[in-house]
């Protein structure tokens, strides 16, 4: 491999640390704003993050193609219900050290988590990626 190859694959990694991170700390500041919404510690933020990556990756095109008919009738609306989905899922996953309960609290946290990473996605992690 090439030095210029090597830099560059560092340079991803890095942006996937950092975004890894960020999205921890994301779901700890939702944890202390909102009521319904429950994690332990920073290390389980960690460990939900990978799972929410995860499932973003490997259901949520799934929810996506088959909620798309309710979320073109609802002009995009029904969305952030699919983004509560793969939370509630997490959370079956993770257990007890990560909660998502309520009705209406996690579509506040779903909107919360998704407008905070798309911001420090743009202003962090993409800039890095850059540079």
């Amino acid at each position: 491999m090439n030095k210029t190859r090597i830099r560059v694959i560092t340079k991803e990694i890095m942006a996937a640390i950092i975004s890894l991170i960020l999205s921890a700390l994301i779901l700890l500041a939702a944890g202390m704003i909102f009521k319904g919404f429950y994690i332990e510690s920073f290390w389980v933020a960690i460990v939900t993050s990978v799972v929410i990556t995860i499932l973003n990756y490997s259901i949520k095109p799934l929810l996506v193609y088959l909620t798309l008919p309710i979320t073109i009738m609802s002009l995009g609306l029904f969305y952030p219900i699919i983004n509560v989905i793969i939370l509630k899922l997490a959370s079956l996953i993770i257990g007890s050290s990560f909660q998502v309960s309520g009705i209406l609290a996690p579509i506040f946290v779903a909107i919360f988590i998704s407008f905070m990473n798309l911001l420090l996605q743009n202003l962090i992690v993409k800039p890095i990626a850059r540079s």
